[in-house]
């Protein structure tokens, strides 16, 4: 029986086909310019930019250029890249112009599409992003379609890790910039701590274009960017904290080695807030008060760390250091330490020396990054299945462009064995069968070490000409997957390996060429080695197409459809023949979670036997359900964890914000003033409330307060006992005594300096407190679900409580900066002030695919002769193939450079 929704779909198409309909007026229309673009000198064609620039000058709208500007990139392309895009990519280009995600299949030219709208919108001169997944991807692109923005007048930058920050502050104010994720959102963190406006390299957020956007804004969304620094010497808090843990009792404390949790029980909390309040450590009466959060964080570190890590079992003590055995494979891994304080804790408790904890000094998601562009577009092959989490965080809309031939892949029914074995050498039977034919074979896995067992599994079976690649991004893997269409060639890779290069049939001729003549000069011969390789590569896809194309297979279904997607669009491009299949095994993660105890019992009884596979179509739709709800479960975790972002991030833009605005401020003795004024309301508020008597007044906590405060010697006790005075008069007469102690410091001072120092103190005091905020924001995040025990909505909580640190943080600014200022001196000296040491930090993202921490330094070069083995913080960077400053005697890869810190 056939749907309403179903007959409305074959009368007027899906909402998607209506979108892309709606395009072909504009496409006609550009098609119509081609003839007269094609009649245009090379020097009248540039010069259409400025037109269009003079146009939009004159009020009118990038919309109203759209129609011309495409022709005349298309004509471009054609003249410099040989290149003419399809009507299939104008309407791709359309797509990403206005506002949505392109998904377009593997091979349509994703990279040449992006073109068309960058040139758009870069005649606004505010500057185009586009972003790729890694610094190899941003540096072809940025070279190879430089050319073509470079034709038409346009400037190109790239963004790669490793520049300084006149070369970033250089790429970013090009009209077009490519860079990657972890680049534009480290840049947007540090040039949120620094301390003039002319150090920040970026200049706004207008319009990015995200390539492979589900992998960059789904996929690697999880964890967010952080930058951290060594936090000051606390030894002393943790061993105060690690004493109280041998005084509790076992009914103080609740363990679950199963999921590795300790919690205190009632009894325990009240008997710590007394050994709290004995050591002066708590704040308020309850341990749980919001200004005791960082304090609950340690002591929960503390007692995981006697009750739940085991010495010689999770760690070793060696060489006054605490070690972490790996669990695995229980191997010592030195250099690696836990997060969050924990290492700390085991520290003290083992009484060895502690070493200085990490702190975040600036974090941010992913999510939250892109939101604040103006506009952002996105484009991938894979994109449908995530169009309601693109939708609900970023409002974009997932719009599919058909390809411009039909696909001809076959995409077989699934196989499932009972067992891996059995999966495994049918596997290798199918991909032995197909390299006699002559076909090529890409292999899919789902992780580095499964890839490594199949080929070493192949090995054993004698067959060693293969290809293994891991997710790493570099030329040599990209080359290796361009050639991976060569009749005959295996390759087997990770799912995340060689994105961004197509796999053509017969091979890729731009790799060939690069990689064989890049040292050949121009001329005769030159031109006739690259005929031979053009004639070489057409007989070779010959080959290829009458083998069958690319065969895709799968060693498991991945728990998103979107991933076995990429892998199947792999094959089948540009209307090439193909084919795809899944090879599974109910010992497979995805069908293990999902029950595939009563599916064995039922093909036994079936009579499966061994090295029988079981093929339906029923099952390829099981799986798709089981990955639907996986899915689902993936994104209401992603949305959640943004819920609490969000709350940070409406604080760090209120913050960051105000950092600009004091940065470009020309006189901050007003905002000064205001700060000075506040504290001395706050003051005679808290020592003489409304309505009370004058012998109810703290005239003498109120003296103290001023001293502490504003450095003033007043007398207090005196003026509350004139007749008749009012709090008031007081607060005037405060007022008076510190505008007059400022007004004389401004005249010593002079304008530029008093500005000087009034930037500096309210900067580096707002930065300060800033990271002591982010500190208390996670330390309250990790303990704020225990609120729904009591049947308090843990969302709600935690943006109350945040929303009273925020304003916490905003008093203590003030008390802090006009008790700096009433208290700085400008002292003369011959001598020149010794340069500030540089903070050590660390920039890093973990990869969401591979779970790796992936560094991105910013430490300063030290030289050997001053690094401490023992303290790899002292030893700023260190180039992967110097010995291991530890003196191990390794290379530094090999040892402490092997590991990164979790």
């Amino acid at each position: 029986m056939v749907s309403i929704g179903g007959i409305a779909r074959k009368l007027f198409g899906s909402a998607n086909d209506r979108r892309v309909r709606s395009f072909q007026s504009k496409v006609d229309a550009i098609n119509a310019l081609e003839p007269s673009m094609k009649a245009l000198s090379d020097e009248a064609l540039t010069a259409k930019t400025a037109e269009f620039r003079q146009q939009l000058a004159e009020g009118k709208t990038l919309d109203d250029l759209l129609v011309p500007a495409f022709a005349v990139v298309r004509e471009a392309s054609r003249r410099v890249l040989g290149l003419r895009p399809f009507d299939v990519q104008l309407v791709g280009g359309m797509i990403l112009h206005s506002g949505d995600i392109s998904e377009m299949k593997t091979g349509e030219g994703k990279t040449l599409v992006a073109t068309l709208p960058v040139y758009l919108n870069a005649l606004a001169s505010k500057g185009v992003h586009v972003v790729t997944v890694n610094d190899y991807l941003a540096q072809r692109d940025a070279g190879t379609m430089g050319r073509l923005y470079g034709f038409l007048g346009l400037t190109t930058g790239v963004i790669i890790h490793g520049l300084s920050d006149e070369q970033r502050h250089d790429a970013y104010g090009c009209d077009i910039t490519y860079a990657t994720n972890n680049e534009l959102g480290f840049d947007y963190l540090r040039d949120n701590m620094k301390y003039e406006r002319a150090q920040m390299v970026q200049r706004g957020h207008n319009f990015a274009i995200v390539d492979e956007v589900d992998s960059i804004l789904v996929d690697e969304a999880r964890t967010p960017l952080i930058i951290s620094g060594p936090l000051d010497d606390r030894s002393e808090l943790y061993n105060a904290i690690d004493a109280f843990i041998p005084q509790l009792s076992p009914e103080d404390y609740e363990i679950d080695e199963k999921q590795r949790s300790a919690n205190f029980s009632e009894e325990g909390t009240e008997k710590l807030e007394d050994l709290l309040k004995q050591a002066g450590l708590l704040k308020g009466h309850s341990l749980y008060d919001i200004e005791n959060v960082a304090i609950v964080h340690h002591i929960n570190n503390a007692l995981k760390a006697h009750k739940l890590f085991q010495r010689d079992k999770d760690y070793i003590v060696r060489n006054d250091e605490v070690v972490i055995i790996d669990e695995f494979t229980g191997r010592m891994m030195p250099g690696r330490r836990y997060s969050d304080g924990q290492h700390q804790a085991l520290e003290a408790k083992e009484k060895v020396q502690i070493q200085p904890e990490n702190q975040t000094l600036a974090q941010i998601t992913f999510q939250n990054y892109f939101r604040m562009y103006g506009k952002l577009a996105g484009m991938t092959g894979t994109a449908q299945t995530e169009a309601e989490e693109f939708g609900n965080i970023y409002g974009l809309e997932v719009v599919e462009v058909p390809t411009n031939l039909p696909i001809k892949r076959i995409d077989e029914d699934d196989e499932v064995y009972r067992t891996v074995e059995e999966k495994y050498k049918a596997i290798i039977a199918e991909i032995l069968d197909a390299h006699k034919r002559g076909q090529p074979v890409l292999v899919g896995t789902t992780s580095i070490e499964k890839s490594e067992l199949l080929a070493e599994m192949m090995r054993k079976q004698g067959f060693s000409s293969f290809q293994v690649l891991n997710a790493r991004y570099h030329e040599q893997e990209a080359y290796i997957v361009a050639q991976a269409g060569v009749p005959g060639s295996v390759t087997i890779a990770t799912n995340m390996a060689g994105r961004g290069t197509d796999i053509q049939l017969g091979g890729n001729l731009e790799m060939r060429i690069e990689r064989e003549l890049g040292e050949v000069e121009t001329g005769p011969e030159r031109d006739a080695r690259i005929e031979a390789i053009i004639e070489e590569i057409k007989q070779l896809k010959e080959q290829a197409l009458n083998a069958g194309g690319l065969y895709v297979i799968a060693t498991e279904r991945h728990e998103s459809r979107r991933i076995d997607n990429q892998l199947r669009g792999r094959s089948g491009r540009q209307g090439d023949p193909g084919r795809s299949k899944f090879y599974l095994s109910l010992q497979d993660d995805l069908m293990r979670i999902f029950g595939s105890d009563r599916m064995d019992g039922m093909l036994q009884k079936l009579g499966l036997k061994e090295g029988e596979a079981i093929v339906h179509p029923w099952i390829n739709k099981a799986l798709e359900r089981a990955q639907k709800k996986v899915e689902a479960r993936n994104f209401d975790i992603r949305k959640n964890l943004l819920k609490y972002d969000d709350v940070l991030n409406d604080q760090r833009k209120v913050v960051f914000e105000q950092r600009v605005e004091l940065m470009e401020a020309e006189n901050l003795s007003e905002t000064a003033a205001d700060m000075r004024r506040e504290v001395i309301d706050d003051l005679v508020s808290k020592h003489i409330p409304e309505r009370a008597y004058a012998e109810k007044w703290d005239a003498a906590g109120l003296r103290e307060d001023t001293t502490n405060f504003l450095n003033l010697e007043l007398p207090v006790e005196d003026w509350v006992k004139e007749e008749g005075i009012g709090e008031d008069d007081i607060r005037e007469r405060i007022n008076e005594a510190s505008e007059k102690i400022v007004a004389d410091k401004a005249e010593r001072f002079g304008p530029e300096i008093m500005h000087y120092v009034q930037r500096s103190i309210i900067l580096q005091t707002l930065d300060a407190l800033w990271r002591e905020h982010i500190v208390n924001l996670e330390h309250l995040r990790s303990v704020i679900g225990f609120r729904g025990y009591a049947q308090r909505d843990p969302l709600q909580e935690y943006k109350s409580e945040a929303f009273e640190l925020f304003q916490s943080l905003l008093t203590n600014l003030r008390q802090t900066v006009t008790a700096q200022l009433m208290r700085v001196e400008l002292v003369r000296d011959q001598q020149p002030a010794p340069e500030p040491e540089p903070l050590i930090m660390q920039a890093h993202h973990v990869d969401a695919t591979t779970g790796e921490d992936e560094f991105a330094d910013n430490l300063p070069a030290v030289a050997p002769e001053d690094r401490d083995p023992r303290n790899p913080l002292s030893w700023g960077k260190v180039g992967r193939n110097e010995a291991c400053p530890c003196g191990s005697g390794k290379k530094y890869k090999h040892c402490h450079g092997a590991f990164e810190q979790v």
